[in-house]
This record gives C-alpha cells, structure tokens and sequence, in this order.
C-alpha cells in the first residue's frame, strides 16, 4: 500500500509535456535577445533589431500561455524576469553602445549602464509590488512606468528611424544618450503608461478593430521599419492620455473615500496580477502545480 501511494505521487508531480510550453517560449526569446547582441558585435544592426523585437513577442506568448493553461511556478518567474533584462535591458543598450555612443566612450558606457540597471530596477519593482493589495485602483488599468519590452523599442527607436530613412541625425550620439537616458529614467518612474491587458471590445468593435489589426500587420510585413516607427510615436503620444486618465481614477477614489469613508472595492492581488500580465504566470515542467496566486 505505501509503494502504491508513492507511485500515485510521483505520477501527480509529473507534468504533461504541453506545461513546458511557456518556459519554451520564455527561452526561445532569450535565444532571440542573445542571437541579436551577436549580430550586433557584428555590425548587423537590422538583423539585431529584428531579434530584439521577436524576443519581445515571444515574452508576449509565454504570459498568455501560461494563463490559458492555467499554471504558475516561482522559477518560471525569476526565469522571465532574467530573460527580460537581458533582452530588454542589457541587449539594447549595447547595441546603442555600439551603434552611436563609442565616440563618447566612458560617457556612452555610462548611459548604457544606466538603462541596464534602470531595467533590473524596474523588474524587481514589479515583482515586489504585484502582490501588493494597497495599490492604487489606476494600476488595475495601466501599467507603472514604461514596461520593459516598450523600453527596448524605444531605446531602439533612432536606431529603427535610421534603417526606415538612412539619416545620419539618427546616429547622433547626443539623440541617442537622451533617448536611453530618458527612457531609463521613465522605466523607474511613477507615470501610468498603456497596458492592454485590461481592453474590452463590443461585439460590433471586433470587425473594425481585426480590420486595422490586419492593416497594421500589412505595414509591418511590407514596410518594417516604417511601421515600428510609427508605433514609437503613438506609444509616446498615449502616455499624456494615460497620466490624464489616471489622474482622473485617482480623484474619483478620493471623492469615494470622503464620501464613503472606505475606498473603492479593488481587485484581489491574483486578478491584479493577472490583468498586468505578472511574470509569476510561469510553469516548469519538473514542479508540482501550485494552483492560480
């Protein structure tokens, strides 16, 4: 009887092989971050760049993946969190290092470790905070500083400008050390940016939206670097428009708190994390299911 309920144990540890799917695409990513800094050491920029935005698709995929299976693990986060630095923050800012900074040397180096050390900043912020059931009932809809992934593409952005009009203002290396600088500064900082995990449509929004979904899949296939160009600046210009919204949900808690005396029902942690996509959405084949946070 005892060898038989340890069979059944160790048949309850053992995991399908579809729950390594997120952690594969959480690789594949760190694959993709490190193949691009090695076509950056090359002198390949297009093909770096190309890499470090595939890499930011697959960390995407992994998050989704792991919430339609349902499955959790604490080190399939700490392993998301190490992949983002690297291909969010270590990645980019050497390849603006390589690309338009080694004229200024020490100076350049030191705005790369800035991002760098700006992105790690901010992850680890993020993993302190998701969990945190005082948050503020704006950060159920947006997201706290820029994400990392939209870090890297607009660390990149010059870079990406370049390749779209072959400019050499682009490569300035004045442009290029604000850029991270700023940035960086806004990975720490505490302005609401866009987060789509929370967007509702209408039944009769679907059409439309598939519609300039597929427009804007057609730029990006035809004109690459055009397109993510674009995309650069419409994120820029979205932050405004959050900072007013979120203004506007804070006032609104107030007011519920003065009248009320008790602020407004939030969410628990597990749907706050859920809704800005948490890193602690991760499985590892080899642990035992820990059940939703």
């Amino acid at each position: 009887m005892m060898l038989r309920g340890r069979r059944r144990q160790r048949q309850r540890m053992r995991r399908p092989l579809l729950h390594m799917v997120p952690n594969l695409f959480t690789i594949l990513g760190l694959c993709a971050g490190l193949t691009g800094l090695r076509y950056g050491l090359d002198g390949r920029y297009d093909l770096a760049v190309a890499l470090i935005v595939a890499a930011a698709v697959l960390d995407g995929l992994d998050g989704r993946a792991a919430r339609l299976l349902k499955i959790q693990s604490k080190l399939g986060a700490e392993l998301d969190s190490l992949a983002d630095f690297f291909n969010f923050g270590v990645a980019p800012a050497v390849l603006v290092y390589l690309w338009a900074l080694q004229p200024v040397r020490g100076v350049g180096w030191a705005i790369a470790l800035l991002f760098a050390v700006c992105c790690a900043l901010r992850l680890a912020r993020f993993n302190t905070e998701v969990d945190d059931p005082q948050r503020p009932r704006w950060t159920q809809h947006f997201f706290t500083g820029v994400p990392a992934p939209a870090a890297a593409g607009l660390a990149l952005t010059p870079m990406i400008a370049w390749f779209a009009f072959g400019q050499e203002l682009w490569q300035s290396w004045a442009m290029n050390a604000a850029t991270l600088t700023v940035v960086a500064i806004l990975m720490v900082s505490r302005v609401p940016t866009l987060s789509l995990k929370r967007l509702r449509l209408r039944p009769d929004q679907i059409v439309p939206t598939l519609a300039v979904a597929g427009l804007a899949m057609a730029l990006l296939v035809t004109e690459p670097w055009l397109s993510l160009s674009i995309l650069a600046l419409l994120y820029v210009a979205s932050i405004p428009v959050t900072v007013l919204l979120a203004v506007r949900m804070r006032r609104e808690e107030a007011v519920t708190v003065a009248v009320t005396g008790t602020p407004p029902t939030s969410e628990t942690p597990a749907a706050m994390a859920a809704a800005a996509g948490s890193d602690k959405d991760r499985i590892v084949p080899f642990e035992p299911r820990q059940g939703r946070p």
